[in-house]
């Protein structure tokens, strides 16, 4: 926000006049919004600055609430409270600062960093589902926040196209599936190569079950079982290459990849580049091999490479196995030195669930020390599992709740509610039904912290009276009603007073537009798109009861209903803006 630098500025320059000399700007001059119950805009913390004027906390904040008092025509008036002095501000500086508000930041508040998000990461056995929606709407939004915030930002998305559980929906797919296709079963792509990895699971535990029945243990039938050893047979044969292999395997994924691309783009989300699993999981040998003659890995007797990491509160991880093949953290260390070569970023963002926690701090651990200085920026926004009312949700036994599926839900979740508030089915309008659905399903899962579990309930984020995207799309809709029938009767000018903020509620209003810029940058900083959903919400909330208690259009004192009419095209800026950056479209009429 322009105007707490300014106010930082300010108060340094008080300092010089009152000769006193801070050493670390940065760290000593510390300015944080007011708390609620006492008297202010912001409070500037005076503990560490009572040592450079040698007295106590609360008498260093009088002298300088003083000083600002007698010197600047910023500050109105101050209190102090034990060692916080609360300024608050000249109802002119908040006005000016309402007039000249952008929602773009200046080029010396930009980050201007170079990051990468790597996000979704599916696997070509089955569709997407509930998680990973959640998974593509933080790694997206972040995107969007990240790049707002003066950022250079590549959306990588990284392919798991390999692996047994790739060669179970093949073989399925071989043994049961009679050269169906999806465009003679007119199932979609991915949906019917999930569709064999379910068939899979169902007559593999039934091989198992019959084992079990000649008296083999479980773990043995597990291993035994002829579907598994086929579909591990599968992988080898993958591996070497055999051209029959290959060629079910790329037919079978590019009917996965049109799929995924259907969904994406009801989803809403983009990439800059793909990455493929088996172009990479061969990766990392070659870095593994230097870390053993930097002695930052070790050999085992049966010349596994492993790494010690104990002293940082972990264990021994295996890095190579040892006849020679990878494992999982082999091909993340080799992608990971692959990409900085190719993007050289300041921070590397995996949008991963919090299972993977301790995968990432390995992987961490392990790059830094191999001498990697760009390692620092790497950063596992790890979230929590999504369930519904329903119960979790099991791939093998097709209980999941497909992407597609639970798209089609909200958006007809929005059309019954629609009709329960008595709108005519003759004035059906299905982009407003998806524009509206999309809202809830992104908004009510996007304003939750990313590391919290959460349930999402689709009737609970279409209420148009919760805490929801639909509600805040109904705030912006009823802006541009306001703002539609206020140009006909004249009503666009700058011509307001600074008077009219002696009333609270306008100059709260004022105060909350005005944090857009602070709040964007904070997300960006800390990875979270949950802090501009909220503040969005907050700013809705606080428009609604502004806009229910003051009249713009029956207003006849001329500037006091500019003003208002000024507050909420500023609030209908932000909140499409920032809605925007969230991924959600807003409608201009509801």
């Amino acid at each position: 926000m322009k105007i707490e630098k300014q106010l930082i500025d300010i108060i340094i320059a008080g300092l010089d006049k009152l000769g006193i000399s801070i050493n670390n700007k940065e760290k000593d001059v510390v300015l944080q919004a007011t708390r609620k119950e006492f008297d202010g805009d912001f409070s500037l913390v005076c503990f560490g600055l009572s040592k450079y004027f040698e007295k106590s906390p609360e008498e260093t904040a009088k002298i300088i609430g003083d000083h600002l008092l007698t010197e600047e025509k910023f500050v109105d008036r101050y209190n102090v409270v034990k060692g916080f002095l609360n300024i608050s501000l000249k109802h002119s500086v908040w006005m000016n600062e309402l007039k000249e508000f952008k929602t773009l930041l200046s080029e010396q508040e930009k980050m201007n960093k170079k990051v990468m998000i790597e996000y979704s990461s599916p696997n070509t056995n089955k569709p997407l589902h509930l998680g990973h929606i959640r998974n593509n709407l933080l790694g997206f939004a972040l995107g969007n926040i990240m790049k707002e915030a003066g950022n250079k930002v590549s959306l990588v998305n990284l392919i798991n196209d390999r692996g047994i559980h790739i060669c179970k929906s093949m073989l399925a797919w071989q043994k049961l599936g009679n050269d169906e296709t999806p465009d003679a079963s007119g199932i979609k792509g991915d949906h019917l190569v999930g569709k064999y990895y379910v068939l899979f699971d169902k007559y593999y535990k039934k091989q198992i079950a019959e084992l079990m029945q000649q008296g083999v243990s479980k773990e043995e039938a597990e291993k035994k079982a002829s579907w598994m050893q086929e579909a591990q047979e599968m992988l080898r044969k993958w591996e070497a290459g055999d051209e029959e292999i290959m060629k079910l395997w790329r037919m079978m994924n590019s009917w996965v990849y049109q799929g995924f691309e259907q969904t994406y783009n009801k989803m809403g989300v983009q990439f800059d580049k793909f990455y493929y699993e088996s172009n990479t999981y061969l990766l990392g040998k070659d870095v593994v091999e230097e870390g053993l003659q930097q002695n930052v890995f070790f050999k085992k007797d049966d010349q596994s490479v492993w790494i010690d990491l104990s002293k940082e509160g972990l264990d021994e991880k295996l890095v190579l196995r040892g006849d020679g093949t990878s494992v999982y953290i082999t091909q993340d260390i080799g992608t990971a030195v692959q990409r900085h070569k190719e993007l050289n970023c300041d921070d590397y963002i995996y949008v991963v669930g919090s299972e993977q926690e301790y995968h990432f701090k390995v992987l961490k651990l392990i790059l830094q020390k191999m001498g990697y200085a760009w390692s620092e920026g790497i950063y596992h926004l790890s979230y929590g599992m999504v369930d519904l009312p329903t119960g979790r949700m099991k791939s093998r036994e097709g209980t999941v709740v497909d992407a597609d599926d639970l798209m089609k839900v909200v958006i007809e979740e929005a059309r019954q509610k629609a009709l329960e508030i008595g709108k005519r089915e003759d004035d059906d309008d299905d982009d407003l039904y998806r524009k509206i659905g999309m809202a809830a399903l992104k908004y009510f899962i996007l304003k939750v912290d990313p590391k919290k579990k959460m349930l999402f309930d689709p009737s609970e984020s279409i209420d148009i009276n919760g805490h929801t995207g639909p509600f805040i799309q109904y705030a912006y809709a009823r802006i541009c009603s306001l703002k539609r029938k206020a140009a006909e009767e004249a009503l666009n000018s700058k011509d307001f007073d600074a008077e009219h903020l002696a009333d609270k509620r306008h100059l709260e209003m004022v105060k909350r537009i005005t944090q857009y810029q602070s709040v964007l940058l904070q997300s960006a900083a800390g990875f979270s798109p949950a802090l501009l959903a909220n503040y969005l919400y907050d700013l809705a909330k606080e428009f609604n009861q502004f806009y229910h208690e003051y009249s713009v259009l029956k207003e006849e004192n001329i500037t006091l209903a500019n003003l208002r009419l000024f507050i909420a095209d500023k609030t209908g800026e932000v909140l499409n803006k920032g809605m925007n950056l969230l991924g959600i479209e807003m409608p201009e009429r509801m």
